[in-house]
């Protein structure tokens, strides 16, 4: 199983929070890439509920983590 900043976009808009077996049914009907799904489905399923995308990837960066300033445009 393996993450990147593409293939977690596709779960931004989730309807959290939600089981595995829930955000595997969203990544199904959104039209996710098939990787994502396989992410998904590789996870261990403890009936755990996740409340956030940083849940599924703890590594998931957030828009504090970007040296960007938005002032300037």
């Amino acid at each position: 199983m393996y993450w990147t900043l593409e293939l977690a976009s596709h779960l931004e808009d989730a309807p959290w929070p939600a089981t595995r077996d829930e955000l595997i049914d969203y990544a199904v009907r959104s039209g996710s890439p098939l990787e994502v799904i396989e992410n998904l489905q590789a996870m261990e399923d403890e009936g755990e509920t996740y409340e956030i995308i940083d849940d599924v990837w703890p590594d998931y960066p957030r828009k504090d983590d970007f040296l960007f300033n938005e002032d300037e445009y």
